[in-house]
């Protein structure tokens, strides 16, 4: 007879707030309208693979990939301003009830125009970067040198930005002629510019912690005056890829304190990677928990 566990009462698959007019359902994350100048942007513990959003709630993610962004916006405002406001969540949520669907996984944040583009860096040859290089010696159109190996550092960090997909559909890589055409060419070498330097700087932080960050994903937004704001979320387990930096090594795939613990073990099964997703296993919950629970130990020193 097989044993399912219980979910914990604080687990949130999805929100209903209705004192707040819902604007969007991510793939993580539901957004509410407060007014127009600000945003409540709440975490749950939903869990997406290969762009499709998985039947089963991991247990605490939603409050982990909460602290595990706010530590960095704080880490990097001197990079980049990041579009969260300073409110208590009662002045926005007064009843109980709607209060804790939010509280610990939540930010009260400016209301942005969201640019339409994914700013992704990758410092080392891994997914499906790996598989583009071993097709054509490029990942994403850029020629790299031959000879490199999986889950090699690159010479240097390399920005490939992607289109933001809607929810169930593939976010598809771009040029960086499509940024610039998208948004003109002086914001793009500025959303360049500044996610390398963010990913820079988090990598540095980071390997200290003994994490390596292969790669990652940011979103950025603009607000009246054209001032450019690092937005939605940051170098979390949801939107990069950590290794352990005393086990890694070129020539495999190495374990991950991310969702690759999941995606290892849809890859085994007989899906097409289009939804419904299937459930997951008792083990590879609670295994993909402490993945991210380990990452947000790690890299800020705090038990989650």
């Amino acid at each position: 007879m097989v044993t399912t566990l219980a979910t914990p009462p604080d687990t949130v698959f999805e929100t209903d707030i209705r004192s707040l007019q819902r604007l969007h359902k991510g793939k993580v994350r539901d957004v509410y309208a407060i007014d127009e100048h600000s945003l409540l942007i709440i975490t749950t513990d939903r869990l997406s693979a290969f762009d499709v959003v998985l039947p089963d709630p991991i247990p605490g993610k939603g409050r982990v990939l909460n602290r595990i962004s706010n530590f960095w916006f704080a880490r990097t405002g001197h990079i980049v301003p990041n579009h969260l406001l300073q409110r208590p969540l009662a002045d926005v949520l007064p009843d109980a009830a709607e209060r804790r669907q939010a509280e610990g996984r939540s930010v009260i944040a400016r209301r942005l125009r969201a640019l339409p583009v994914e700013a992704v860096v990758r410092g080392y040859l891994i997914g499906s970067g790996w598989k583009d290089y071993q097709a054509t010696g490029s990942v994403c159109g850029i020629t790299l040198p031959q000879g490199l190996r999986q889950a090699q550092r690159l010479p240097q960090p390399l920005f490939t930005p992607a289109t933001k997909a809607a929810v169930g559909d593939h976010d598809e890589n771009i040029s960086f002629a499509e940024v610039e055409r998208l948004i003109g060419a002086p914001l793009a070498a500025k959303v360049r510019d500044t996610a390398l330097a963010l990913y820079q700087h988090a990598v540095d932080y980071a390997l200290q912690r003994g994490i390596i960050i292969a790669d990652t994903k940011f979103e950025f937004g603009l607000d009246d005056n054209n001032t450019l704001y690092l937005i939605d979320e940051a170098l979390t387990p949801d939107s990069s890829r950590f290794w352990p930096a005393d086990t890694w090594q070129e020539g495999i795939s190495p374990p991950s304190f991310d969702k690759q613990y999941v995606r290892d073990y849809l890859e085994t099964l007989d899906w097409g990677k289009t939804a419904p997703g299937p459930k997951l296993p008792d083990q590879v919950i609670a295994g993909t928990a402490a993945k991210y629970h380990e990452a947000l130990e790690r890299l800020t020193g705090e038990k989650a």
